[in-house]
């Protein structure tokens, strides 16, 4: 399989000697000693923790201590603050302090972990670097300059961008692919200034070190010996470290009597950090090449290696991340109306953080580049699966706390009892920052029921079978939901409903069901079309094959063919029989097969929702389906705004448990001349173009890529935008085509897998959703950021049984809502409880005096982030930049006192942050600052295409 390193202490060495720069003396050689804790895929934290971490931190200390020489960073919060806080003595603590006052430890990054770059969402990164760098700060006052991403597997064009506005000087990577990597180093290439976003361009660029084609890892035709490198091997020694320091397989130290094994030609060899090799570096004052948009994706190591098939590993695992992640979202902006104007209960604050805090930490932790990707051991899945679970209930006891003191008087709950309860009460809560037309969906137990809204008001709602609880009934609700607000409904059994029972009761969805068809009957295909439609689309199925036959868009008034289905990979699992697939690597031997013989479907028609259920099964006698597709149509009633909702065909899947060594794909299949190019997103927040590459081997895997959030492909006249709730694999095999990776289960007999039990043999279902947008060019780029958002950040809907008389519930108007226009989007609005001052000044003062932060939490100061949903030429009108008051746009939370802009992570004064500026070319020097200039803060903000800010707000004290 190759080289891969995860040990937990390293040392690359970095030459300083830029292109176009001849040294008259000796090279100079920065070995820099690190370490990032690369051991999470194969322990948890809490084993991690007592084989490596513990150990790590506490040696380093004594060993930095004996040498002013000596130089060691430190990169990942997690381990850092599990040592500091559980382990670490006071002496221990005191001499960090001091090595950091000297300069000897550098934090680099400084996030809680070091994330994956290709499938994790923007949000979750910058969730990741506030959570450690807020530690960093409120602990030692300290805020890290410099990136070390030298594990994820590739690079985002994100990545730039991101750690620009973290207040990041200089950024290092490794993990590109092994052609254009080789290239580079000819070139003499491997250090750029990166302008990752067109639309931002210099404005937030970054100086970029990718490392040389060694990195950190041994150069594979030397043997594993004392010449393996700058770094120090290790096998994790359970239940202790062993007590002489020494592992199991452990290379020896470099030393001055065998340095010359390592360093030769006259090169002069010292310790160092990060920084003092970027410093070096900067003071040169030479011009660099500039790198545009474009990320480091898909990555491969060798021509059979192509590591993409991580884009799908346990998609379970991704789907609750992204689920949790939401719901943390809601949950921050929940607690933060019920605190400003002014507490409406008696909830306990403390606790409160204490339940935020907690899924902030497990949302970040799982941000890992060996988490989400699913390349982890199972036991450590089940951790991070553990970890996310109680973070969730945790929310959620939040969000009901607040909830039930909104209900004033608060809503009886039924008592046990054979009967059931009486019926229902739900609260709907929107995140988002606009006004939300959408439906949700209940599982009760009677076929008949009344909604109700807070006004007594009956609410269009609709009743079906429930397609996953036997016995019990979907129940789904239109509603209309302003920013960040709740509505409130009463649902209430009726006596003798049947089935056709008009309002105020639900309506009653009717089914029509088609046997199943074969899929070698197609010699007659398209004769006989069902059509299902709403006010924009209309979906023609094929009763001959039960598969969708096309779709007709009402806009462009155009008919696009579209078929779906679901195909399989087969890959081989013997290491002896070639390139093997594994949690990292997709490596299919030949093109996919279809997956099934036969298809059955049924429509399910209601007056609000029709849905489309197609059960895909491998042969015609087969008792159960391994896949399926449920497709939803909503007819929108009038009088509601339902421009998102009706242009959108949501797709829920099934798919599993596969049969073993499969990797299964959902291709759609169209009639647009898309020239076999597609585009997809990087981390939710700007797209590429992904053209097909021939390549002379594994051309099917290195045309893989990662899609977040969103995909289309598109021609002359239209488009076919794919929005997905959690992160896939997507390629375009054809002209036409888009397939999307959906799960995946192997194994193979390669030791290294097997030793560490990273086959992946998941037995799982899994359910991924996505949504299909089709329409003009226009018409789609107006459409898909707030669609792809309104997939990410549904309403959360709290349930709840009722006993007795209904509660009296609060209008839909007493809480006043918070309303953004639709190119911004609120990206965070929250209480983050940090225990230090926003004045830098007063708080290096209390540090230095020995107060480690002040006594309570903060909890007057909101953290407020906006970010422009589009990229500079985009649309007409939404590409323009926005002028909001945030005065008149947070009135609802009080009255604004102060506007603080800050970095990305909250942590800078962002009229205190100056970043280094590198030669570039003509009319730019070394120094010059890169940060655009703001007017001084106040309350009317200018919002350009593309920028994130990030504001601390304070409201006046009620």
């Amino acid at each position: 399989m190759g080289q891969l390193c995860w040990l937990p202490l390293l040392a690359p060495l970095l030459l300083l000697r830029p292109p176009g720069v001849q040294s008259a003396g000796p090279i100079r050689a920065f070995v820099v000693p690190h370490s990032h804790m690369d051991v999470g895929w194969v322990y948890t934290v809490q084993e991690s923790m007592r084989a490596y971490a513990a150990n790590v931190y506490t040696s380093v200390v004594e060993e930095l201590a004996r040498g002013q020489q000596r130089r060691f960073i430190a990169v990942e919060q997690e381990f850092f603050r599990l040592w500091w806080d559980g382990v670490a003595s006071d002496q221990q603590k005191y001499q960090v302090r001091q090595l950091l006052e000297e300069g000897r430890l550098e934090f680099v990054i400084g996030g809680q972990v070091m994330h994956d770059e290709a499938v994790t969402h923007l949000d979750d990164q910058i969730l990741q670097l506030t959570e450690g760098h807020g530690f960093l700060y409120e602990t030692f006052g300290i805020r890290p300059q410099f990136s070390w991403h030298v594990d994820p597997f590739g690079a985002s064009a994100t990545t730039p961008t991101l750690f620009a506005l973290a207040g990041f000087n200089a950024h290092l990577g490794s993990r590109i692919d092994y052609d254009l990597k080789a290239a580079m180093q000819e070139a003499r290439g491997l250090q750029f200034v990166w302008r990752g976003s067109p639309s931002l361009s210099e404005r937030q660029e970054i100086f970029t070190h990718i490392m040389d084609q060694y990195s950190y890892c041994t150069p594979s035709h030397i043997p594993f010996s004392n010449r393996s490198g700058f770094y120090w091997n290790g096998v994790a020694v359970f239940p202790k470290p062993p007590q002489d320091g020494v592992y199991p397989n452990m290379s020896e130290p470099v030393t001055p009597a065998n340095i010359n094994l390592y360093a030769e030609l006259g090169v002069s060899v010292q310790y160092a950090t990060l920084g003092d090799y970027f410093r070096a570096l900067h003071a040169l004052n030479v011009t660099w090449r500039v790198r545009d948009h474009h990320d480091f994706l898909p990555y491969s190591t060798e021509p059979f290696q192509a590591w993409t098939g991580f884009y799908t590993s346990r998609s379970s695992l991704k789907g609750l991340a992204r689920r949790a992640s939401a719901l943390l979202y809601a949950g921050e902006s929940m607690f933060t109306r019920y605190l400003w104007p002014a507490p409406r209960g008696h909830l306990d604050p403390t606790w409160a953080l204490q339940q935020l805090q907690q899924l902030r930490w497990a949302v970040s932790e799982v941000q890992h580049h060996d988490a989400i990707t699913g390349t982890e051991s199972p036991k450590v899945r089940d951790m991070y699966a553990t970890h996310l679970a109680s973070g969730m209930l945790g929310m959620r006891k939040l969000m009901a706390s607040i909830v039930l003191d909104e209900l004033q008087p608060q809503a009886p709950m039924a008592a046990s009892s054979d009967a059931g309860p009486a019926g229902h009460f739900a609260s709907v809560y929107n995140p988002l920052a606009w006004t939300v037309t959408t439906i949700v969906t209940l599982t009760v137990g009677f076929p008949g029921v009344r909604v109700t809204d807070e006004a007594g008001h009956p609410v269009p709602s609709q009743i079906q079978n429930s397609t996953e609880t036997p016995s019990a009934y979907d129940l789904l609700i239109l509603t209309t939901i302003p920013g960040l607000s709740y509505r409130h409904y009463n649902i209430r059994p009726t006596a003798g409903a049947q089935e056709g029972t008009q309002e105020p009761a639900a309506t009653v969805a009717s089914t029509l069901q088609f046997g199943r068809r074969l899929r070698r009957r197609t010699s007659h295909a398209g004769r006989y079309l069902v059509p299902v439609a709403n006010d924009c689309y209309i979906v023609l199925l094929d009763q001959d094959t039960n598969l969708m036959h096309s779709i007709w868009e009402r806009q462009s008034n155009r008919t696009v063919r579209v078929t779906q289905e679901f195909l399989e990979y087969h890959v081989n699992g013997d290491v002896k029989q070639g390139p093997i697939s594994d949690n990292y690597l997709f490596t299919p031997g030949k093109a996919a097969v279809p997956a099934w013989e036969a298809v059955e479907m049924e429509i399910v028609a209601g007056q609000l929702v029709t849905e489309i259920r197609q059960y895909f099964y491998r042969n015609m006698t087969a008792q159960n389906y391994t896949y399926a597709i449920r497709s939803r149509l909503t007819h929108v009633p009038q009088g509601h705004d339902g421009e998102l909702l009706c242009h959108r065909i949501e797709q829920e899947y099934q798919a599993g448990p596969l049969e073993l060594n499969r990797e299964a794909v959902l291709r759609t299949s169209t009639n647009l001349n898309s020239q076999q190019v597609i585009y997809s997103d990087n981390n939710g927040y700007q797209m590429q173009r992904r053209p097909y590459v021939s390549y002379v081997n594994n051309s099917i895997a290195r045309n893989y890529y990662p899609m977040v959030q969103s995909a289309f492909m598109e021609d002359g006249k239209s488009r076919l935008v794919l929005l997905s709730e959690r992160a896939h694999g997507i390629s375009s095999q054809g002209n036409g085509q888009v397939e999307v990776m959906l799960h995946r289960r192997l194994w193979n007999n390669f030791d290294w897998d097997l030793g560490y039990n990273l086959t992946l043999n998941d037995t799982s279902v899994v359910h991924p959703v996505l949504w299909l947008l089709l329409g003009s060019w226009s018409l789609t780029t107006a459409l898909r950021q707030r669609s792809a958002l309104a997939l990410q950040h549904r309403p959360v809907v709290l349930f709840g049984d009722l006993a007795g008389t209904a509660p009296k519930l609060p209008g839909p108007q007493q809480q006043e809502a918070v309303t953004l226009p639709p190119n911004l989007h609120l990206q965070i609005l929250s209480i983050p409880g940090w225990r230090y001052s926003s004045n830098h000044t007063e708080h290096s003062q209390n540090l230095r005096k020995g107060h480690r932060g002040e006594a309570q939490a903060d909890l007057r100061r909101v953290l407020l982030r906006l970010y422009h949903l589009y990229e500079v030429g985009e649309d007409p009108v939404l590409s323009q930049p926005v002028t909001v008051n945030l005065e008149a746009v947070l009135q609802a939370l009080g009255s604004v006192v102060a506007v603080e802009e800050r970095s990305l992570t909250g942590t800078w004064d962002l009229s205190m942050l100056h970043r280094w500026s590198w030669r570039t070319g003509p009319g730019r020097h070394r120094g010059d600052t890169t940060s655009p200039s703001r007017p001084p803060g106040g309350p009317i903000i200018t919002v350009h295409p593309k920028e994130i800010r990030t504001f601390f707000i304070h409201f006046q004290q009620q």
